[in-house]
């Protein structure tokens, strides 16, 4: 079980990096050509080492700053039009996915 939420906050956590690149360089970007929003993804790549390896107090504090991407996502497809709106619906899945994963993880590996 371990195995699978770490697997699952990977991935989320993984797919939620490469979503929010695509979506501000190539899919949707508020300007052609990109926008510095891409730079919203820089954030995430501070817990993917302790994600990658299983380290609790990166799940926790994670699961906590992840809940920022989750807004985002809301704002974006309540107020976006188009594909926009589809990949801010992403969003908010990968974040939850990830939010769940980690919540289990951190709850099941406590000592």
């Amino acid at each position: 079980m371990k195995e699978r939420l770490q697997l699952g906050a990977s991935i989320s956590l993984i797919s939620l990096i490469l979503l929010a690149l695509a979506w501000e360089t190539v899919l949707a970007p508020l300007k052609p050509g990109g926008s510095l929003l891409m730079l919203k993804t820089v954030p995430l790549l501070l817990p993917l080492f302790g994600i990658l390896r299983g380290k609790r107090y990166t799940y926790q504090w994670s699961s906590m700053f992840i809940l920022l991407y989750f807004t985002e996502g809301v704002v974006r497809a309540w107020s976006d039009t188009g594909l926009s709106a589809q990949l801010a619906a992403a969003e908010i899945i990968l974040s939850v996915t990830f939010f769940s994963c980690a919540i289990f993880y951190a709850r099941l590996t406590r000592r």
